[in-house]
């Protein structure tokens, strides 16, 4: 049929049946109770025509999926899920039949995955990215002193309550937050209010948020605030000298620090840059190859592309009920990118079993350690768990994925990226 659907006509032989039958039905003899009979003493045929359609709700159950099994095998297909069953033809003393609708795997040569070209360039760690990352290091470790009260000025850390009172779909309310006035996050409303004034005082002022504000339930809104001025502080950085170093690990001097740092950088800086590189790679490979992909897949990817969407608002404080969302048509948003994505799942797999790509124990044990080391629980624990809930063939897959990645970007052609492309 289209694409990867598949029917089969299956037809069960009438002694088959039969005998699944009087199998069945002596099940259902052994524990029935009629009238006038001791359990398991009524005759079989009384037995047979009280449970009639238990007995045959039985006996489809058991010869349906055993003779499809069966027939898929001896027809090598990889079947995708649960057929659906109908034109169900059962009568005693004839043969059963029926015919199954399902999709299979699809069957394709991969397009050539050795020595394809992408953009990649190896990333570099300057002295100035070093230094940078130090300081980054030093606000962190940061200290705030409290100072007499004068009026606040730029670069002061103002301590202050606020409460919303008006403008906030919710309450907000905190008895302290800092605010740098005239810092680079700081909104304008805040700076522009709290600049001049003095621990003890107390204001009301709106605060317009930016259409682009990281929390969606205050983007492009204006909120009224009452606000005290609770203090002002100021920040103390650390020297940057040897006992810095010392102070931040396992480090001798700021040499040491220094080249651990770099060392750091480069690693998130490859890895980031082999990501997107990848990435491209899988792209090309999708365009490269030509195949129907089953529905199935296509609706479970579907599903998960939606969960996260969903996850994503709820961590932002979005509830999705509260709009009136078309899902139908959220979901045939979604379609294209799924599809692309069960595409790119099904050619790395192809290549993953062409290249003897595969997953050894002690690769998924070292998963397992880390994950039980993260969430600080024993690891036969967190075995157990992930055993239980599936979560562990997840595991196994995922390795795999990434092998195969990492086999595709060392086999592919690197070529400087394009901005960096020498016209002549």
């Amino acid at each position: 049929m289209e694409g990867c659907k598949h029917e089969l006509e299956i037809s069960i032989p009438a002694e088959a049946v039969e005998a699944e039958t009087l199998k069945v039905t002596k099940t259902f003899q052994d524990r029935a109770k009629l009238p006038g009979f001791r359990p398991g003493k009524a005759p079989a045929s009384l037995v047979r025509r009280n449970f009639a359609g238990d007995i045959r709700q039985q006996v489809l159950e058991q010869l349906v999926p055993r003779f499809f099994d069966a027939q898929a095998k001896e027809e090598n297909l990889r079947v995708v899920g649960t057929p659906g069953i109908s034109d169900v033809h059962f009568h005693d003393g004839e043969p059963l039949r029926f015919k199954a609708h399902f999709e299979v795997f699809p069957e394709f040569e991969p397009a050539e995955y050795k020595g394809v070209e992408i953009p990649y360039r190896q990333p570099e760690v300057t002295g100035e990215d070093v230094l940078k990352r130090v300081e980054e290091l030093r606000e962190s470790k940061a200290t705030y002193v409290n100072e007499d009260p004068r009026p606040l000025q730029d670069g002061d850390y103002a301590v202050i309550s606020l409460e919303s009172l008006a403008g906030a779909d919710a309450p907000i309310k905190s008895d302290e937050v800092v605010v740098l006035i005239a810092g680079p996050e700081t909104l304008d409303g805040f700076t522009e209010n709290l600049r001049g004034a003095s621990p003890g005082d107390d204001k009301e002022f709106d605060v317009v948020y930016p259409a682009d504000y990281g929390q969606e339930k205050l983007s492009g809104k204006t909120i009224r605030f009452h606000v005290v001025v609770k203090g002002l502080r100021r920040k103390e950085l650390p020297e940057v000298n040897d006992d810095f170093a010392q102070d931040l690990g396992d480090f001798r001097d700021m040499d040491e620090l220094k080249e651990a740092l770099r060392k750091s950088i480069l690693a998130q800086r490859e890895a980031e840059a082999q990501r997107e590189a990848k990435d491209k790679l899988v792209d090309k490979l999708v365009d490269a190859n030509d195949f129907p992909v089953p529905e199935k897949f296509v609706e479970k990817q579907i599903e998960n592309r939606v969960e996260q969407r969903l996850r994503s608002l709820a961590q932002q404080g979005v509830d999705p009920r509260s709009f009136n969302l078309d899902w139908e048509k959220i979901k045939e948003a979604q379609r294209a990118a799924a599809v692309r994505e069960v595409k790119a799942s099904l050619i790395l797999g192809k290549v993953a079993e062409r290249e003897a790509i595969g997953v050894t124990n002690d690769e998924v044990d070292r998963e397992v350690q880390r994950i039980a080391q993260q969430n600080r629980e024993p690891v036969t624990t967190v075995r157990k768990k992930l055993s239980e809930d599936g979560t562990m063939d997840r595991i196994a897959s995922h390795i795999q994925t990434e092998k195969t990645l990492n086999f595709l970007f060392d086999k592919a052609t690197k070529t400087a990226p394009e901005t960096e492309s020498n016209p002549a």
